[in-house]
């Protein structure tokens, strides 16, 4: 086998960690302290006879040294370490980053896989993100608990149990984890895997990786303005998930830290204050071995396990490709139990399907947040491989499946690929196709310097809508790393107009050429709140750019929705059959109600202010009416819009409306328009009712009256 470590620096470690002195050695090998100085610089290798003894005194055997691809176990016992009380008597009940999040599957999904994405290694290769439940039950479970020194920890839990009235949400929900497990004899194991990652690479306490995930809250260590997390709280999520407050973990490193990088293992526990035996304690505790270099002997660092300790405690990875395995002890879902209890209470029992809904969930996340970070095209890989698999006692319970975008949004991905792929039109005239069109944003000069801008050109993708995508007429955008940050629908869209999907790649998404990408990047990562999931106003923004730099997304936003509603715009009077349909271009005022109302001037009707209309697939007529309301209408009564055929002859057969909608300035209630009281403006759309039509669209104009009151439209 070939060795892990080079003989040296691996030996100098041993001593260190046994407490020992290269004279210390020396002394008890009978040997002078030059021969051990020239094995740790490399200078020389013992002789086979004095690797002997070298293991007798690092109480090892001779595989362990020649193999060199775990530490002697030389006075390191692994072991929990759980912080002292503060000297002050000041005390936290809870980890107050973990209820920045709720303790969903779906959050901890989008949390955990955009720090994976965050973390990628090869640029030209995608980060694989696997997600694995397993649920342990009897002796599985038993050997696991032993895995982990549950019986150290079982006392901390003991004293926070015996106080869950009185320590809040925290306590209560540990405290039910712990029923959970000992009535039903059950505990849910959630593993998150990547692979062509960084890994937690740094030392325990310097600044890296590890510390920042570790040790501190509050500290991303990303400083790629690219990059999707930038609060340092996403990774809370893991131990909001836990009911335990337990998470241990694996990690492969890109970079050697003590000239190692498997198997590196840490357990890191957060428990709210607490008194055992006697003794306070603070909250968190880690798992791991004694810090020599600690001045309390009490402090526990990560430690190099053997595979058979990786094994025990649920973390083999299945290559040594660079990356990280965070194992969730006692995970669980709330929305899942909500789902089916219809209760929020912590202490409600999880039934026989627990599993099967977390998996489910996990898939749908992953999919709806991560499509367009999986999807490909031309010379693009995806950035992310995702799947989620589901085990009870090491069995098989669900495969392993693997998300597939263009199931879960396959007007999204298509749109996507297009774009990759350089096959996108100006204007929809096909199913299928892809338009494409450019917003502009002006990002603001970082502090506030001046009045200038660096101009920015976003992306905007259209595409028709498919039934699996979910709701239609909808914008998502994101930014380069390809995660939705925002999903809202389009406002104003005619009725009448096909369902689509729009997306809009902002920053790096936009292309590597695109004017503006990295001044972008920075500017909308600053806009996101902890979620991750709007661009809006932050202190960062305001503190970063300007008290009024938000004005700037707000204005995107409507560039981007007016140019959605011009790509999916129909032209006006389009006839299925080639022809152009007849619209009576006007607004009438009928009805004898009315002509009285004018004539003694009591009230005065709104004035037509636009009038847009087309017969859609179905063969009825969509209208969209703007309406000009000046200071003598009477907003307190009710207006019937009433729709008519234009004949040539006799009397307008009626058109009753299938749909009736209001837009803006006016709502509407049994039909009649409520005119909102100081608007100047009304919209409302209106779809006719093809079954009732006495002749058919194409073969007539159409007209739409206003009157007073609630009129009748037979």
């Amino acid at each position: 086998m070939k060795a892990a470590e080079e003989f040296g620096p691996w030996l100098a470690r041993q001593l260190k960690n046994a407490r020992k002195s290269q004279a210390d050695l020396a002394e008890e090998l009978g040997m002078t302290r030059a021969a051990v100085s020239a094995w740790i610089v490399g200078r020389s290798v013992p002789r086979d006879e004095t690797i002997q003894r070298i293991a007798e005194v690092l109480q090892t055997d001779l595989a362990t040294i020649h193999t060199r691809s775990a530490d002697a176990q030389v006075g390191l016992p692994v072991s929990w370490y759980h912080r002292p009380a503060h000297a002050d008597g000041g005390r936290e009940y809870g980890n107050a980053a973990a209820f920045a999040f709720e303790a969903d599957v779906s959050v901890l999904a989008r949390e955990a896989t955009q720090n994976s994405l965050d973390a990628r290694l090869d640029p030209a290769e995608p980060v694989r993100v696997r997600y694995t439940l397993h649920e342990l039950t009897g002796e599985t479970l038993a050997r696991f608990r032993e895995a982990v020194d549950w019986e150290r920890l079982l006392p901390h839990y003991e004293a926070l149990t015996a106080e869950s009235g009185k320590q809040g949400k925290v306590s209560r929900t540990i405290a039910a984890g712990l029923k959970d497990m000992y009535q039903n004899d059950r505990l849910v194991l959630l593993r998150v895997d990547d692979y062509n990652a960084t890994g937690l690479t740094g030392g325990d306490y310097d600044n890296g990786l590890f510390a920042a995930v570790v040790r501190r809250q509050l500290d991303s260590h990303k400083k790629d303005p690219g990059a999707g997390g930038s609060y340092g709280l996403g990774k809370a999520t893991l131990w909001a998930t836990s009911r335990l407050g337990l998470v241990l973990i694996n990690s492969t490193l890109s970079e050697p830290h003590e000239g190692r990088t498997e198997r590196r293992l840490i357990g890191r526990l957060d428990l709210p204050w607490r008194k055992v035996g006697g003794q306070e304690f603070a909250g968190p505790a880690w798992f791991g071995r004694p810090d020599p270099d600690a001045k309390s002997t009490d402090v526990a660092r990560s430690w190099w396990a053997d595979e058979e300790t990786v094994e025990k405690l649920q973390l083999t990875r299945e290559s040594a490709a660079p990356g990280t395995s965070f194992l969730i002890v006692g995970a669980h879902d709330v929305a899942s139990l909500a789902t089916v209890t219809g209760a929020d209470d912590e202490e409600t029992a999880e039934d026989d399907d627990t599993v099967h809904r977390m998996h489910a969930r996990l898939v749908d996340a992953l999919g709806r947040n991560f499509w367009a970070a999986m999807t490909g095209g031309g010379d693009h890989k995806p950035q992310l491989e995702a799947s989620v698999r589901t085990f009870r006692n090491g069995e098989i319970l669900i495969a392993e499946e693997r998300v597939d975008p263009a199931v879960t949004q396959p007007s999204r991905t298509r749109a996507l690929r297009a774009f990759l792929e350089g096959d996108t039109v100006d204007r929809l005239s096909a199913p299928g196709q892809v338009a494409r069109a450019t917003v502009h944003l002006n990002v603001p000069l970082h502090g506030g310097q001046g009045r200038g801008s660096v101009p920015h050109e976003a992306v905007l993708l259209v595409t028709h809508a498919e039934d699996a995508d979910g709701r239609p007429n909808r914008l998502v955008s994101m930014r380069g790393n390809r995660m939705t940050v925002k999903d809202s629908a389009v406002a104003n869209v005619p009725i009448g107009t096909n369902p689509f999907q729009a997306i809009l790649l902002t920053g790096r998404a936009a292309g590597q050429d695109a004017a503006g990408a990295e001044a972008a990047e920075e500017f909308l990562r600053a806009s996101e709140p902890p979620e991750h999931n709007k661009w809006g106003q932050t202190e960062e923004l305001r503190l970063s750019y300007s008290p009024s730099a938000y004005r700037r997304i707000a204005a995107l936003t409507t560039a981007a929705n007016s140019a959605v509603r011009d790509l999916v715009a129909v032209p006006r009077a389009k006839r299925r059959n080639g022809g152009e349909a007849k619209i009576a271009g006007r607004l009438k005022v009928g009805g004898a109600s009315a002509r009285k109302t004018r004539s003694a001037g009591a009230a005065v009707l709104p004035e037509l202010d636009n009038v847009d209309a087309l017969i859609d697939d179905a063969g009825a007529w969509s209208v969209t009416v703007d309406l000009r309301v000046s200071q003598g209408v009477d907003t307190d009564r009710p207006i019937t819009p009433i729709a008519k055929f234009d004949v040539r002859s006799g009397p307008r057969p009626a058109a009753p409306w299938k749909e009736l909608v209001a837009v803006s300035g006016c709502e509407v209630v049994d039909g009649a328009l409520h005119l909102t009281p100081g608007s100047r403006k009304a919209v409302f759309k209106g779809v006719t009712d093809v079954s009732r039509h006495p002749v058919r669209a194409q073969l007539t104009g159409l007209v739409v009256e206003l009157r007073i009151g609630k009129g009748e439209q037979a």
